[in-house]
């Protein structure tokens, strides 16, 4: 059975501070899902109203929406239609082992400080040294993303595509590490539920950065690839278990 709202206390207000822009989805994502993990949002009970929410947040109503969706894609919440609906944390969502859990340890926050270096460096010398058959075979595939059927199949391309961002540097101990690291990440990838929202935002990040690589803006690329990697970053943090 489904509860009344949450009761308020400073952890459960931290919850619904506003979030900071650029990565207002990505930080919902993770905002909500870490406090239902750890269990500041109990089992079974309602969210705000979205309007009311959307304004703690500090977020536009359909950035929320988005976030909700995945959250719910991902089993942490429960939309619920009619008058004493709602939406609702799930009644068996996952949950962190101890209060004191840290998803992002610090082995896995080494990877992604890894994968921020090769990542950029690899995204100003692309730039610099990139083709037209380079940016073309990004081209393709972000449209074999677009076109994935399943999961396995977009995380192939989506691993092709950082891959071929370090073979438009044209360094091979860069597409070395990046395969390296792209091997790492896959492995952190596989451990949480992959929502179609989520996908859909990632490779709509990555058909701007092929424009911007076609462009040579090395400014505006540098600045969409750390905002990519840190999006991830917060889906992982709201999504590990």
């Amino acid at each position: 059975m489904y509860l009344c709202p949450v009761e308020p206390s400073p952890a459960v207000e931290s919850v619904f501070k506003p979030v900071s822009p650029p990565t207002t989805f990505e930080e919902t994502v993770e905002r909500l899902g870490t406090a239902i993990r750890l269990g500041l949002l109990p089992p079974a009970s309602r969210l705000p109203p979205e309007r009311d929410l959307a304004g703690l947040l500090r977020i536009s109503r359909s950035t929320l929406r988005q976030a909700l969706t995945t959250l719910v894609q991902s089993g942490h919440l429960v939309a619920i239609r009619g008058r004493s609906g709602g939406t609702f944390v799930s009644e068996d969502p996952p949950l962190a082992a101890s209060p004191d859990h840290e998803p992002i340890d610090a082995e896995v926050r080494a990877v992604l400080d890894e994968r921020v270096a090769i990542e950029v460096g690899a995204t100003v010398l692309a730039v610099e040294r990139r083709d037209e058959r380079d940016v073309m075979r990004l081209e393709e595939l972000v449209e074999r993303m677009t076109g994935a059927d399943a999961f396995e199949d977009y995380r192939r391309a989506d691993m092709r595509f950082h891959v071929g961002i370090a073979e438009a540097a044209h360094s091979p101990r860069l597409v070395a590490s990046m395969t390296e690291v792209q091997g790492f990440m896959g492995d952190l990838i596989a451990r949480i539920a992959h929502p179609e929202e989520v996908l859909m935002r990632s490779n709509a990040q990555h058909r701007r950065l092929v424009a911007l690589l076609h462009r040579r803006d090395a400014r505006r690329s540098v600045h969409l690839i750390r905002q990519h990697i840190e999006g991830t970053e917060h889906i992982l943090a709201g999504l590990l278990s």
